[in-house]
């Protein structure tokens, strides 16, 4: 790792008189040098505790989730593992279903007046069945804050990540803590009391004088303090059970992270390594990842994808929606900078560059930098200038004021599919850039198998060589052969393969910036105050290229159905609905309104379910989100927030219920600096709208007031956003 200050040493006193100490300031430098050591410690130790208080937890709850199967299962089932056991003597003692075999043990069946020859065999096949149950038990963490096991699970991964975030970010200068500062605390102690100065010789009073300077530059130049700070409180005190589970329905991917770093969840390793040969993972485990900068804890899959882009260099990520392609680049690029590097480039469709902004300030320590819009020449300066990563747009890209001979440590080109032509402008562009970058990394969710021309063109910009042995015109879609060409280029995981937990719900928030177009919509229904035309400015356009959600709409839609899956759009506006149905044209069925019919409502969800049908049911909330069974979409997309969260409960649970195999996605399509943005703050983060959904779908249906979270009314809640964007845009009303 890369050290972050250097702290002297012994050996580094000044040369000349050191500055001589009074007493009480000695004592308050010791101790606080003291308290310093005592931290850089505890960051060096503590991630080891509570590594293990997870795996008690987690012991405890998967037996607990054992118990509860076994309570299920009759102890006839005893008598197929073991032949000569009478059950009946079990039932007659009152042992009615294997948990309570289990549990009794041995001795506690003798004392019940089962005989030992039987009580043994019993025993004995229970535990045999346990251990069938606990193999095939595939363990997820249920959002169930009145379940006391899985909560102390929760805390004990809550306190584990803060500790070994830390321990990552601090340790190299707790390190040198440790090493530098006890050999100071001795002679130093001697200036801390005005007798023994008195008594001491000169030359020990100067060496203490001088000790306590050493140790005062050490305190200044700490760092690690208030993370220290706070793991120490997580491992005296467990965090709150309400506020750990909100976090863990908002960060529940980082969290089966940290569990996978402590347990085995069963994970299947070569789906982890996207079948790549032997050779190519081997190389690939042995490369170190420096997560100095980085604030998240990845999934064992997603360390493969970032140090497999490291050891590739030039390399795609074709890994399905869902999965992470973001994150495991901004591992990546965290490494790099860690490293040494200075520059990291990401071109993207304009309707991701925020995403991108947020998700690098979110998970990592490096500075995002967004050279888009009026001010892009100032903000490719101020990059060029302090490094970072700098998103831009392809559009842009071309654009840019930029040195020649500048070499980013890594350009990353997400929705790579975008450049699939090296013929335009922006494939010249990209190749451009990418020809003096020392790594490049593309991201794309589309499956390319099946498109050997497109894909040939991607893997040309990257390695040649590799693009050189695919022919264009060969179906190896799937292929052994395929897979081995293209390994030292592409790898791409699905999220049944390597989540195995099947986390019910992935949330993503789809932030985007107004352009010329919708964002006049915008500024007009603010200045009229209308709060409704404010809600759905981001879609009154004559051309769906001039609104920004519209165009992240059809890039998550064409995503998701080359990945295979079906879409539910919902919309509280007709005129909204209307406008997706033009965009999305016969990939599409609906829009489903309060207007048709039930036998017609259920005839579009039918068509969705056929497996030449369309692949996207536009639906208005108040109509689709309500009593429908739509387990055929496993993407949810929002095209604005609704004012009562439960309206967007039972909107998911449609496609979030019993009989959904596969994780469900949910994407808000929001727009910064609007009503949106108003909306979310006031009614809460996703994870508080989403508070009820993964435990309350069946309830919801029964009882819809169940699940709601207080919120305001239309009325407060419009009257309160139009008198704060009317001021916003320079109007008071």
């Amino acid at each position: 790792m890369t050290e972050q200050t250097t702290l002297p040493s012994p050996a580094d006193a000044p040369a000349g008189p050191p500055r001589p100490w009074k007493a009480r300031a000695a004592r308050r430098v010791v101790g606080q040098a003291q308290t310093l050591l005592d931290d850089a410690r505890l960051l060096t130790t503590a991630d080891a505790g509570l590594r293990e208080r997870v795996r008690d937890a987690y012991t405890a709850t998967r037996e607990v989730r054992v118990h509860a199967d076994l309570r299920t299962v009759g102890v006839a089932a005893l008598e197929d593992r073991r032949k000569k056991l009478r059950v009946a003597v079990l039932e007659k003692a009152g042992f009615k279903h294997v948990a309570q075999v289990l549990v009794a043990g041995t001795d506690r069946l003798v004392e019940a007046g089962i005989g030992a020859g039987t009580a043994k065999l019993a025993t004995s096949a229970a535990r045999e069945l346990a251990a069938d149950v606990d193999a095939e038990l595939r363990f997820r963490i249920d959002v169930d804050p009145d379940d006391p096991y899985a909560t102390v699970l929760v805390q004990s991964l809550y306190a584990f990540g803060l500790a070994t975030d830390a321990r990552h970010r601090h340790l190299d200068e707790a390190r040198r803590v440790t090493a530098v500062v006890p050999g100071h605390l001795a002679p130093a102690a001697l200036a801390t009391s005005v007798w023994r100065r008195l008594v001491a010789p000169a030359d020990r009073r100067v060496a203490a004088f001088a000790a306590l300077s050493a140790l005062a530059d050490q305190v200044a130049a700490a760092r690690l303090t208030d993370d220290a700070r706070a793991v120490r409180a997580a491992v005296g005190q467990p965090p709150d059970g309400a506020e750990v589970w909100a976090d863990f329905e908002a960060r529940s991917a980082e969290y089966y992270g940290l569990l996978s770093q402590v347990v085995d969840l069963g994970d299947d390793h070569e789906a982890a390594e996207g079948g790549l040969p032997a050779d190519v993972v081997r190389r690939v485990e042995a490369q170190p990842l420096d997560r100095t900068l980085l604030r998240a804890n990845l999934r064992g899959y997603q360390q493969f994808g970032a140090k497999y882009a490291l050891v590739q260099r030039r390399t795609i990520l074709g890994d399905e929606m869902g999965l992470g392609k973001t994150m495991q680049s901004i591992a990546v690029a965290a490494h790099l900078v860690a490293t040494g590097g200075t520059h990291v480039l990401v071109v993207c469709p304009a309707s991701v560059v925020t995403n991108w902004q947020r998700e690098v300030e979110q998970h990592s320590d490096l500075t995002a930098v967004v050279m888009h819009g009026s001010d892009r020449e100032k903000a490719a300066a101020a990059w060029l200038d302090g490094g970072g990563v700098a998103v831009t747009t392809f559009e842009v890209l071309g654009r840019l004021d930029l040195p020649h001979d500048l070499r980013p440590a890594l350009l990353v080109v997400d929705e790579a599919h975008y450049v699939k032509n090296p013929e335009t402008i922006r494939g010249r562009e990209v190749r451009r850039w990418a020809d003096r970058a020392d790594r490049v990394l593309f991201l794309s969710g589309t499956p390319m198998e099946n498109k050997v021309a497109e894909f040939k063109n991607m893997v040309g910009y990257l390695q040649p060589e590799v693009a050189g042995q695919l022919d264009p015109n060969a179906d190896l879609s799937g292929a052994r052969a395929f897979r081995r060409i293209v390994a030292p280029a592409y790898l791409r995981r699905n999220q049944e393969d390597v989540l195995t937990e099947l986390p019910e719900m992935v949330q993503v928030e789809e932030w985007e910036q107004f352009g010329p177009v919708d964002g006049a919509a915008y500024r007009s229904a603010v200045l009229a105050g209308n709060f409704m035309a404010m809600r759905r400015a981001a879609f009154a356009v004559s051309d769906a290229a001039d609104s920004a959600k519209l165009v992240r709409l059809r890039e998550l839609v064409t995503e998701a159905v080359d990945g295979g899956r079906r879409v539910i759009v919902f919309s509280y506006f007709l005129s909204v609905l209307e406008q997706v149905m033009d965009l999305l044209g016969e990939l599409a069925v609906g829009p489903l309104t309060g207007s048709v019919p039930v036998p017609e409502r259920q005839t579009m969800v039918d068509a969705l379910s056929d497996p030449d049908g369309p692949s996207v049911l536009v639906s208005q909330i108040t109509a689709g989100g309500v009593g429908l069974n739509v387990q055929a979409a496993s993407v949810v997309i929002f095209c604005e927030p609704q004012v009562k969260p439960t309206i967007e409960a039972q909107a998911v649970a449609r496609a979030h219920r019993m009989g959904q195999t596969r994780t469900v996605q949910v994407h808000r399509l929001l727009v910064e600096h609007s009503v949106d943005q108003r909306m979310m703050e006031i009614l809460g983060s996703k994870s508080a709208l989403f508070e009820e959904f993964a435990r309350q779908s069946e309830i919801t249906d029964a009882a819809p007031s169940a699940v709601d979270v207080a919120a305001p009314s239309e009325t407060s809640l419009s009257r309160t956003i139009l008198a704060e964007e009317q001021e916003r845009l320079g109007r008071t009303p």
